[in-house]
């Protein structure tokens, strides 16, 4: 039987290893993404502005 996908939000933080000039990142549940040093660049800072704008909206309620 296999198990429900969950729709939570993952409370841990993934991992960033770097290996052979590239940017890996592992997270929660087996995911993992290989990523070029300016895609790991741009996607750092969407996550800060992310969660920027997310630490705000729950500030506001």
């Amino acid at each position: 039987m296999s198990e429900k996908p969950t729709t939570e939000p993952f409370d841990s933080p993934g991992v960033a290893s770097v290996e052979e000039g590239h940017v890996i990142l592992d997270g929660p549940d087996g995911i993992a993404i290989t990523l070029t040093i300016g895609a790991a660049r741009q996607t750092g800072e969407r996550l800060i502005a992310a969660a920027d704008a997310a630490a705000r909206q729950v500030a506001d309620r």
